[in-house]
């Protein structure tokens, strides 16, 4: 194996015998297998751009399959090879047909330029074997495979929040065309740099896009977060965790344990859920059960109850609590639960989960008190009077975007320590699981307004992103970047890849980017993004912050 797609990546240069997130060498070969046969589909799938043959059913297919690949989402070696099997099918169908319409010789020159040429009835042993030879290394110009690897990376965040708003149904053909292209041309062997770059850039711009639409998938059907105190503490019901990104699944939860006498809680990525008005009516939605992903080994075991995992942020599970872990979607992890998908017209059937809570003891609790949420771009816009009044009056002199990932390195406590170490006229603006570094601070308010603005998950950067250009046009400047605003950036994963293009696409510079800066960018392809973006890794806190304080005074 050889994988270099999260933060985490052992050494900052690649995993190779067994990833750091706690995938095998089997499942990271069998994912790479993976993109490469989703890389096959979509070439043949752009054969039909104007045919309604490869249209919905092939796009969400390999939306799908790029959300499995992402870090800490799917472990479970057989249900990768099924997905394998259901690409590969695809693409048999799409190839028939254009042999039919196009004649064997069109279709032998496609098949020269394919990853995955392999057939769909491989079985278990074949299939492991034709995995070993996908790798991202394949590509001997470094420069070329890292602007390769970064627009792969950021299809794969695309992917996941494509996916999210698909289940609320909301898609956007653009979104799906422009996936389709750029994974096809990540198999082009005659790809030069700067359209690649292009690319990427592109990438950049379609995530603002893909977020906009989950973010009007999420606020239509649950309506805009609201400023939120979030319960820390538990009750003496039993309850169930639910932690991920799906909204959805969330929504189908509560209504199956209304007038059950269980508790949901969630946890993660899924605190943001608790701003939601929809899910305020549910009086059995009890509060926020402990902090980041990489805690559940801790957090799990004392919570008593069932477990949902929804989404990515799954790390291998222990004993202490596997049999109450159960998961859904496209998460999997080998001989753990799993809740079947929807069928058509019906709910998720989460009845074995609440079954299960009912017999379970209480939460043990870990922490009491509250945290602010509900700050996204809805919230803070119709507080915008106040803010420009208070940078106005020098109130707040900085604000500093702090979005991003959580991860269990410790070099991460850098943020907390900015965080902490920021002095009382900045406001921080976050998004992300990086927040559980600096969430439960103290750190206070200026003039009524939280010192911490917590936007929600990671796919909600575009509100900081909104909030930002919101206050651009109050001011009347020409630039985003001449506002008093700093970008300090925590990364682990794809989507935090994802988000990041999104900012560069809009034009954001000065960007700091740590804890490390991501090894799949070759020094080449790094320079660029320094001498057109400006981009630049963390040092120290008290270094940092210094910077951006004077940063701050350059722009008053």
């Amino acid at each position: 194996m050889f994988c270099f797609q999260c933060q985490e990546t052992a050494g900052n240069t690649g995993c190779t015998r067994k990833g750091v997130c706690g995938k095998t060498d089997q499942v990271s070969n069998l994912q790479d297998l993976l993109v490469d046969s989703l890389r096959t589909l979509a070439v043949f799938a752009l054969e039909f751009s104007d045919d309604a043959l490869a249209e919905e059913d092939v796009d969400v297919h390999i939306i799908k399959g790029l959300f499995v690949t992402v870090t800490n989402v799917n472990f479970d070696a057989s249900r990768i090879r099924e997905y394998i099997r259901d690409t590969r099918k695809k693409r048999d169908v799409l190839r028939k047909t254009l042999i039919e319409s196009h004649g064997p010789e069109y279709v032998d020159r496609l098949d020269m330029r394919l990853p995955d040429p392999y057939p769909s009835d491989s079985d278990a042993e074949q299939m492991d074997l034709q995995s070993e030879g996908s790798t991202v290394l394949r590509d001997e110009d470094e420069d070329i495979r890292s602007l390769k690897e970064l627009l792969l990376y950021g299809l794969k965040g695309i992917a996941a929040y494509a996916d999210h708003a698909s289940v609320l149904g909301n898609k956007n053909n653009e979104i799906f065309m422009f996936t389709k292209k750029a994974l096809a041309a990540t198999t082009d062997k005659n790809a030069g740099a700067d359209m690649l770059l292009d690319l990427v850039m592109e990438c950049g711009s379609t995530a603002v896009s893909t977020m906009v639409l989950l973010d009007q998938a999420n606020t239509g059907a649950y309506g805009h977060p609201e400023p939120t105190r979030v319960e820390l503490g538990v009750r003496n019901n039993p309850g169930i965790l639910i932690s991920g990104h799906d909204l959805k699944d969330l929504e189908e939860l509560l209504e199956q344990t209304s007038g059950k006498g269980v508790d949901v809680y969630t946890h993660g990525e899924m605190l943001p859920a608790q701003s939601y008005p929809a899910f305020k009516k549910y009086d059995h939605f009890a509060g926020n059960y402990g902090g980041s992903w990489y805690l559940q080994g801790k957090e799990f075991a004392s919570f008593n109850g069932p477990i949902l995992m929804t989404t990515n942020c799954l790390v291998p599970p222990k004993d202490t609590y596997r049999d109450r872990l159960f998961t859904t979607g496209l998460v999997g992890f080998e001989n753990v639960q799993h809740i079947p998908d929807r069928e058509a017209g019906k709910p998720k059937d989460f009845s074995r989960i609440v079954e299960m809570a009912a017999g379970c003891d209480a939460p043990e609790q870990l922490e009491e008190g509250q945290i602010p949420a509900g700050f996204a771009h809805n919230a803070v816009i119709s507080m915008a009077d106040t803010v420009i009044e208070a940078v106005k009056n020098g109130s707040i002199r900085q604000f500093v975007v702090m979005a991003g990932c959580d991860g269990r390195m410790p070099s991460r406590k850098y943020f907390e320590d900015v965080a902490g170490g920021l002095p009382g006229d900045t406001v921080i603006l976050t998004a992300g699981c990086a927040k559980y570094r600096y969430n439960k601070l103290q750190l206070g308010d200026i003039d009524g307004i939280p010192r911490v603005l917590d936007a929600g998950q990671c796919n909600d950067s575009y509100s900081l992103v909104k909030i930002a250009l919101a206050l651009k046009d109050a001011f009347g400047l020409d630039d985003i970047n001449q506002l008093p605003i700093a970008y300090d950036i925590a990364w682990y994963e794809q989507k935090a890849v994802t988000v990041l293009l999104a900012l560069l696409s809009l034009g954001v510079k000065g960007i700091r980017l740590g804890p490390t800066l991501p090894a799949f960018v070759s020094p080449g392809v790094l320079n660029v993004l320094v001498e057109k973006f400006d981009i630049k890794p963390t040092t120290t806190p008290g270094a940092d912050i210094n910077e951006m304080l004077d940063l701050a005074e350059d722009k008053r």
